[in-house]
C-alpha cells in the first residue's frame, strides 16, 4: 500500500509559513510526526515515510505553485501510485480559517496549483485536503493576503488545524476517503 501526499506551496524563505504554503507545512508536520526526513530530489523535496505497514511518498514541489502538476505527475508515475491513493494539500480562501475540507475531486476553484495538477493529470477526480485560510482582505489584495504570514492571533488555531489535517491524511489512508470526509468536513475548529 503506497500513497502520494503532495503539499502545495512555493520554495524560498520569503514564502515560508505563509497562507499559500500551508500545504508544505501540513506535509512537513506529517513527515515529522512519523520520523521521516526530506531530501532534495527531482522536482520536489521528498520524504519516504513508513507507517503501520504503508509507505507514504511525501512531496513538496520545488516547481513553484503554478507548475505543481509537473511534480505530482512525475512522482505518481515514478512510484506507480494510483490517483485515488494520492492526496493534495492546499490553501483555500473560500473556506474560513475554522474549516478543513477533504474531497475526492472537484474544480480547481481558481487555485493555480490545483489547476496545474488537473491540466497535467487530465482529470478533476483526485483527492484533496483544502485548508481554510479565510478571505479577510480588501478587494484586489488576494495575492498579498495568501502570500502573507499568519497573524499572531491565528497561529495557535493554524497549529491545531495542521494536527487535524495530519490526522485527516491518516484516516484517508487507513479507513478511506469517506471516513476522512465524515471525520473532518463537519468540524468547526476553534481554540
Amino acid at each position: 500500500m503506497k500513497y502520494l501526499i503532495a503539499g502545495l506551496g512555493n520554495i524560498g524563505n520569503e514564502y515560508a509559513h505563509t497562507r499559500h504554503n500551508i500545504g508544505f507545512d501540513v506535509v512537513a508536520a506529517f513527515v515529522q510526526k512519523h520520523g521521516g526526513t526530506f531530501r532534495s530530489d527531482r522536482l520536489a523535496y521528498v520524504a519516504d515515510v513508513k507507517y503501520r505497514g504503508r509507505l507514504f511518498v511525501c512531496i513538496c514541489p520545488t516547481t513553484y505553485m503554478n507548475l505543481s502538476g509537473k511534480a505530482v505527475k512525475y512522482w505518481l508515475e515514478k512510484e506507480k501510485i494510483a490517483l485515488e491513493k494520492s492526496m493534495v494539500v492546499l490553501d483555500e480562501i473560500s473556506l474560513p480559517l475554522s474549516k478543513l475540507r477533504i474531497n475526492p475531486g472537484g474544480s480547481d476553484g481558481g487555485h493555480n496549483g490545483l489547476r496545474s495538477i488537473q491540466e497535467l493529470l487530465q482529470t478533476t477526480n483526485h483527492p484533496r485536503l483544502r485548508f481554510g485560510v479565510g478571505n479577510v482582505f480588501p478587494k484586489g489584495m488576494q495575492s498579498e493576503y495568501v502570500l502573507g504570514k499568519w497573524n499572531k492571533e491565528e497561529e495557535a488555531l493554524v497549529k491545531l488545524k495542521i494536527e487535524k489535517a495530519v490526522e485527516g491524511i491518516e484516516i484517508f489512508a487507513f479507513q478511506g476517503i469517506n471516513a476522512a470526509m465524515n471525520e473532518i468536513n463537519s468540524k468547526e475548529y476553534s481554540l
